[in-house]
């Protein structure tokens, strides 16, 4: 009984797979976002050896991340017009090229931080539509609509575990060989997800009728999105996620060199210990049945995220430091995905495209932001107290939300209804009381 009790949890924890679309996509994204990650230690501690500046980390972390702050919308607009699939598959092929270009500059010894800005540049305008489509594509590739929570639990899972083995394993091969070889398995990781979308079979695409003009199309998507409560909360969560939680990552190749007297590997350890703590907070999003209650876990968790923070901030150790990462991750993770299975639940789907490329825009739009902030800061008063700030900062920010709280519960419950959510679980729970969080999206 115990055996198959287990079995039936894992089973369900796994749904989305059953897809045949979703379980390629899952595979070819998985294997691309390890070389992923590598390129992204390979690049900090490029631009850090080679610089000795933390205003520079924060400058390419910015140059790559602003595009999506400027053409977000535009790409939320496309990604409701055009056929997602057939973008994916143009900006993974571009992505590609980037990663090669990148790799050849960097094994042959003639890269230049000018260089490194300008191609990270290039990447996130190709970000830009890339995020945005594929946060609404993941919606057509489960066939039952019950399984999309768990489908995007499976996709954080997927992230952090690729967050959790990329890392680590660029520390390694930095440390013997140098960036060039991460950055160029990145180049090579990118045939997976290309072959994981030609592989795939998709009804034909409709293109739906747009009476509207694309900047009318926008204006209304922002219209939706911020004039209905529950979903500008959310957004503006995962914005100011970003914008003081996110430069933490930014700061780490200074922690990792010149506060824990390490080396590249160090550096991948401690990646690879936020990987960790984010994995298992994807999991544990993946084995709940329901977005209810979700909300009053993102207030929990934003705290988590923001003291983790604090305490790194001082931690001279590296064990100690580890395990705060760790926890870091895991309040991160819980957070952000939380806020997207909300976002992913209550949303109308003619409109998910938009809503979707605003949050991404918040998500990868205000970190470029705090990260030249952070980094401008730290020059000045040291990293210590600037993340010291960042974690207290983003405590504070989710007060206002756990206010409103049961407000947004009453505006989201009539939408819960109708999409059947509510009776799933409602027994014992119609209370409504108890549920003073927002649904959340996984």
């Amino acid at each position: 009984m115990g055996e198959e009790k287990s079995e039936g949890k894992l089973s369900s924890m796994f749904r989305a797979l059953k897809s045949r679309n979703y379980k390629l996509f899952f595979v070819g994204q998985g294997i691309s976002l390890i070389g992923t990650w590598m390129q992204q230690i390979a690049l900090s501690w490029l631009v850090y050896r080679l610089t000795d500046s933390v205003f520079l980390l924060g400058a390419v972390t910015f140059s790559s991340q602003i595009p999506s702050f400027l053409l977000g919308p535009f790409a939320g607009v496309a990604a409701d017009k055009f056929d997602r699939h057939k973008v994916l598959l143009v900006t993974q092929t571009l992505s590609m090229l980037q990663a090669s270009t990148l790799a050849v500059l960097v094994l042959t010894e003639t890269i230049e931080i000018w260089h490194v800005l300008a191609l990270s540049a290039v990447l996130g305008i190709i970000n830009a539509f890339d995020i945005s489509t594929r946060q609404a594509f993941v919606f057509e590739l489960v066939e039952k609509r019950e399984n999309i929570s768990n489908a995007i639990a499976l996709n954080s899972s997927m992230f952090n575990m690729a967050r959790l083995v990329g890392p680590t394993i660029a520390g390694l091969i930095i440390a013997v060989v140098g960036e060039g070889i991460c950055i160029l398995i990145n180049a090579l990781s990118y045939i997976a997800v290309l072959a994981s979308l030609l592989l795939m079979r998709l009804k034909p695409f409709e293109r739906v009728a747009q009476q509207r003009k694309a900047w009318q199309s926008l204006k209304d998507g922002f219209q939706y999105a911020f004039g209905f409560p529950p979903i500008r909360a959310l957004i503006l969560i995962v914005a100011l996620l970003s914008l003081f939680g996110m430069p933490f990552s930014v700061l780490l190749p200074v922690f990792a060199r010149d506060i824990l007297h390490g080396g590249a590997n160090t550096l991948g350890y401690l990646m690879g210990a936020s990987g960790f703590g984010a994995l298992a907070g994807a999991m544990f999003l993946a084995q709940r049945k329901s977005v209810l209650g979700l909300g009053k876990i993102i207030v929990g968790m934003m705290v988590l995220f923001g003291s983790s923070l604090i305490a790194f901030s001082f931690s001279t150790m590296l064990v100690l430091s580890l395990m705060l990462m760790l926890f870091s991750g895991f309040g991160m993770i819980v957070s952000m995905a939380s806020c997207n299975t909300l976002l992913q639940t209550i949303v109308d789907d003619d409109k998910r495209g938009r809503v979707m490329s605003l949050y991404a825009t918040a998500f990868m739009g205000m970190a470029p932001i705090g990260s030249m902030l952070a980094g401008a800061v730290a020059e000045h008063v040291g990293v210590g107290y600037t993340l010291a700030g960042c974690g207290l900062l983003c405590a504070l920010s989710i007060v206002p939300f756990a206010v409103s709280l049961p407000r947004l519960r009453q505006m989201v419950w009539p939408i819960y209804e109708r999409l059947g959510i509510v009776p799933e679980i409602a027994t014992g729970l119609q209370s409504a009381s108890n549920l003073t969080a927002p649904p959340e999206k996984r």
